[in-house]
C-alpha cells in the first residue's frame, strides 16, 4: 500500500491523542497545584518515565494498527468496491468484484449483490442482443455486400462529408496513397477516417466541382446523374482523373432532397495513360516530319524517272533514292507498330495468381473440353504470376483441343517452373505407342491462329494472348515429365509477380477499419479543451529506446502508433517503424523489446522517421502510458527535424489515478487487468500503443461517470495527480 500524507495522519491519530492527553493533564495538575505539582512531577516521574515511555510507544503501536486495520476495511474497502462498481457498469464484460477478505462483512454482501445484478443484466444484455442480430441481420449483410464491393473495385473510392472529412476508403485508395506519397509516407498517413481529402486533391478543384454538381441538380438534374469530373496534379507529378458524385440527405420527403451532406470520390491515376498518349503523338509528329521529306525526295526523284532520254546510272540512283527512302519509311512505321504493341501489352489487365492455381484451373478446364488425361509436375508454392488468367486458359485449351485432333490418343502434360526472370509455363503431349508424330509445318503455325472457344472466335492467337504479358511461345524441343525422351512441346515466358507476403501482426480486434458514416454527422473533433473527449481524434503512441536517459545520449529505436477515431481503435490505420539509433544497443535492454542491432541497420533514421509521425498525427490529441517518457524523446529532436509536437496530451496512467484514487498500481498491466483488457505484444512499440488505446477507450466512459468529459476537464485533472510531477 502506497503511504499517502492522509493515510501517515491517520496511523499516527492515536499517538497524537496520547501526547495531547498527557499535555493537558500535566497541565490540570499545575493549575490545581499551583505548580508545586509540577515541580516535584520530574522526581515523581523519572523513575516510571522510561515505563511510561514504552506503555506509550505500544499504546502508539497498537492504535496505528488498529487504525491502519480501520482505513483498510472502512476506507480502502469502500472505495475500491466503487472502483470495481464503476468499471462492472461501465465494462459489460466485467462481471465480478475483486474484494479483498479483510473487506468488511457487509461490504462482501454488498459485492455479492452487485455480481447478481450484473449477472440478471447479463442475462437481459444477451436477450437483448439476440433481438438485436435478428433485427440487424439484413443491415449486417448489406454491409458485409458494401465491403466485398468495396474491396473488389478496380478504382480508388473515397467517400468524405461536405468538409472534406474521410468516412470510407477502400483498399485501391490507400494503395493509391502510397504510390504518390512515396516511400515515406508507406503507413498510410495521408489517408484515414477523419482526416481531410485536401491533404490529397486540391481543395479548389474539388470546391469548384461540387459547386458544379450544386448548379446541375438546382436546374433540376438529378444527384445520380449531377456528377462531375476534373484532372488534378497529385505528389510526385502524378496525373488524377477524379469523377465527384454528391449525396444527399434525403428526410424532405418523396421527389425533394435535401441538401448535399458529402461526396463520392472515384480516382484513376491516368499517368502512365498520358505519358503513353504523349509518347504516340511524339512518335506520329515525328512520323509526318520525316515522310514529308522522305515524300518529297521520292516525288522528285518519280518526276525525273518520267525523263525519258535519262541516263540509265541516273535512273539507277533515282530508283535507289525511291527504295532506300521507302525502306526507312517502312522501318520507321514498323518501329511505331511494336511500340503501340509493347503499349498494348503492357495495358492490358494482369493480376496476381498463385502458379498452383493456374495449373489446376487448367487442368479441370483441359479435362472438361478435351476428354484426355493430363499430368502434371508439382509448382513451387511459392510461384505468383501476373497474369490474364482467363486468356491464358482459353489459349491453353485452344492449343490442347488441336493437338487432339492431331495426335491419336494423346496424354497431355503441364509444367510450371520459374525461370531466370520469367515463369516457364510448357504444354506438351505423349502420343500412343506406334502413333505418327503431328507435322511439324502445322505444330508451328498453331499459335498464330485465331483461338476458338465453345464455337466463337475470340479474335487474337495464343502467340498474340502471351504477348500481352510481354512474353514469348515457341516449338521447343527438351525433355518431358519425368524424364520422357525429346519431344516437342509448347513453352510459354510469363511474368512473375512481385508479391510480398508480410507476416500477419496480431490486432486487437477484427479487420481493419475502412469507413465509419458516423462521421457524417460527428466530424473529427478539433482538439481544443471544450471539446468532448468522445468526439475527438487520438494518436495512442509508444516508443521503444536503447535506455531510460534521454538526455544522456539514448535513443528511439521503434516507433508504433495506432488511431481513435470518433470512439472506435482503427486497427488498420497504424505506425510500426523500426528506427536506426546511428549507435549502439544495450545487451541489456534486448530481452525487454527484443530488437537487436542488426533489425535496425538500414532502417530511416529519427530524421526520417519523425516526420512522418508527425504528420501521422496532425490534427489529433497524443496519447501514452507514461506519456512525459515519450515526449522528452520528442522534443529533445524537434531542433534536428523540425517536428514541433505542439498537440495536446493524455496520459492513462493519471488518468487511472484519476479514475482509481485507491488502487496501488497503475502500471499498463495492472491498469489493463482490472479493465479485462489482454495486452498482446507487450514491450513493442506498436502492441503497448495498442493495449494503451484499449486501456484509453474503457477510461473514458469512467472519466464522464467522474464528471470529467471535456479534453480541457482531463487534462486539468490529470495535473492533480501525484504522478503528474514526474520529469524526465
Amino acid at each position: 500500500m502506497r503511504l499517502t500524507r492522509r493515510l501517515i495522519l491517520v496511523l499516527l491519530a492515536p499517538g497524537l491523542a496520547l501526547a495531547l492527553w498527557l499535555a493537558v493533564t500535566l497541565l490540570l495538575v499545575g493549575l490545581v497545584t499551583g505548580g508545586s505539582g509540577i515541580a516535584v512531577a520530574p522526581q515523581v516521574v523519572q523513575p516510571v518515565a522510561m515505563v511510561l515511555l514504552s506503555l506509550w510507544l505500544a499504546a502508539l503501536a497498537a492504535g496505528a494498527w488498529v487504525m491502519h486495520r480501520l482505513w483498510r476495511v472502512h476506507v480502502l474497502g469502500p472505495a475500491k468496491l466503487l472502483n470495481a462498481a464503476r468499471i462492472m457498469t461501465s465494462d459489460m464484460s466485467v462481471t465480478s468484484l475483486p474484494l479483498s477478505e479483510d473487506a468488511a462483512p457487509m461490504l462482501r454482501l454488498v459485492g455479492r449483490e452487485f455480481e447478481h445484478m450484473a449477472a440478471q443484466r447479463d442475462e437481459l444484455r444477451m436477450d437483448m442482443a439476440r433481438l438485436v442480430d435478428e433485427a440487424s441481420r439484413s443491415v449486417s449483410d448489406q454491409r458485409d455486400q458494401l465491403a466485398a464491393l468495396m474491396a473488389e473495385l478496380s478504382q480508388a473510392v473515397i467517400v468524405c462529408n461536405r468538409d472534406g472529412s474521410v468516412l470510407l476508403y477502400n483498399g485501391q485508395a490507400r494503395d493509391l496513397v502510397r504510390r504518390l506519397a512515396g516511400q515515406g509516407f508507406e503507413n498510410g498517413s495521408l489517408i484515414g477516417l477523419g482526416r481531410s481529402v485536401h491533404d490529397l486533391l486540391d481543395k479548389a478543384a474539388i470546391a469548384h466541382a461540387l459547386e458544379t454538381v450544386e448548379g446541375r441538380m438546382a436546374r433540376g438534374v438529378a444527384a445520380a446523374a449531377a456528377v462531375a469530373q476534373f484532372v488534378t496534379t497529385a505528389r510526385g507529378g502524378h496525373l488524377l482523373r477524379v469523377s465527384l458524385s454528391p449525396i444527399r440527405r434525403s428526410d424532405h420527403g418523396e421527389g425533394e432532397g435535401g441538401p448535399v451532406t458529402g461526396y463520392v470520390l472515384l480516382i484513376d491515376d491516368i499517368t502512365l495513360d498520358q505519358q503513353q498518349s504523349s509518347r504516340r503523338d511524339e512518335a506520329l509528329l515525328r512520323l509526318t516530319e520525316s515522310s514529308r521529306a522522305a515524300i518529297a525526295s521520292m516525288q522528285a526523284a518519280l518526276e525525273m524517272l518520267d525523263y525519258r532520254d535519262l541516263a540509265p546510272e541516273d535512273r539507277d540512283r533515282f530508283l535507289a533514292i525511291v527504295r532506300d527512302e521507302v525502306a526507312a519509311m517502312g522501318e520507321r512505321i514498323g518501329a511505331i507498330a511494336e511500340g503501340e504493341l509493347q503499349t498494348r501489352a503492357t495495358r492490358w489487365p494482369l493480376n496476381d495468381m498463385l502458379g498452383g492455381d493456374l495449373i489446376a484451373a487448367a487442368v479441370r478446364r483441359l479435362g472438361e473440353t478435351t476428354g484426355t488425361p493430363i499430368t502434371t509436375a508439382p509448382v513451387e508454392d511459392d510461384l505468383w504470376l501476373r497474369i490474364d488468367s482467363f486468356g491464358l486458359i482459353q489459349a491453353l485449351d485452344f492449343l490442347a483441343r488441336q493437338l487432339r485432333d492431331l495426335q491419336d490418343d494423346p496424354v497431355l502434360w503441364l509444367r510450371l517452373t520459374r525461370g531466370n526472370q520469367r515463369a516457364l509455363l510448357d504444354l506438351g503431349w505423349v502420343g500412343r505407342a506406334g502413333a505418327g508424330a503431328p507435322d511439324a509445318a502445322r505444330l508451328t503455325a498453331l499459335p498464330s491462329l485465331a483461338v476458338e472457344t465453345d464455337g466463337q472466335m475470340l479474335g487474337a492467337s495464343a502467340r498474340e494472348i502471351v504477348e500481352r504479358h510481354g512474353g514469348e511461345i515457341w516449338l521447343e524441343r527438351g525433355r518431358g515429365i519425368g524424364g520422357e525422351p525429346a519431344q516437342p512441346f509448347f513453352r510459354m515466358l510469363l511474368p512473375l509477380a512481385a508479391v510480398d507476403i508480410a507476416e500477419p501482426a496480431a490486432q486487437i480486434g477484427s479487420r481493419p477499419e475502412f469507413y465509419d458514416f458516423d462521421l457524417f454527422t460527428a466530424g473529427a473533433g478539433s482538439a481544443s479543451d471544450d471539446q468532448p473527449l468522445a468526439g475527438l481524434t487520438f494518436t495512442v503512441f509508444d516508443c521503444e529506446t536503447t535506455g531510460l536517459d534521454p538526455s544522456g545520449g539514448d535513443e528511439i529505436i521503434q516507433i508504433g502508433a495506432v488511431r481513435i477515431v470518433n470512439g472506435r481503435i482503427l486497427t488498420g490505420e497504424t505506425i510500426d517503424q523500426l528506427v536506426d539509433p546511428q549507435r549502439s544497443i544495450p545487451e541489456a535492454g534486448i530481452p525487454i523489446h527484443h530488437i537487436h542491432p542488426h533489425m535496425v541497420r538500414g532502417q530511416p533514421t529519427i530524421a526520417q522517421a519523425l516526420p512522418v509521425f508527425h504528420r501521422f498525427a496532425q490534427g489529433s490529441v497524443l496519447v501514452g502510458h507514461n506519456v512525459a517518457f515519450d515526449m522528452r524523446f520528442l522534443k529533445l529532436k524537434e531542433a534536428a527535424t523540425g517536428c514541433v509536437f505542439d498537440h495536446p496530451v493524455l496520459d492513462t496512467l493519471l488518468l487511472s489515478s484519476v479514475v482509481h484514487p485507491a488502487e496501488e498500481s497503475h502500471s499498463l498491466e495492472a491498469i489493463a487487468a482490472r479493465l479485462g483488457i489482454t495486452i498482446g505484444g507487450r514491450h513493442t512499440a506498436l502492441g503497448d500503443a495498442r493495449a494503451t488505446a484499449e486501456v484509453f477507450t474503457r477510461l473514458i466512459p469512467l472519466l464522464a461517470r467522474q464528471g470529467v468529459t471535456t479534453l480541457g476537464e482531463a487534462r486539468e485533472a490529470s495535473g492533480r495527480s501525484q504522478f503528474a510531477r514526474l520529469r524526465y
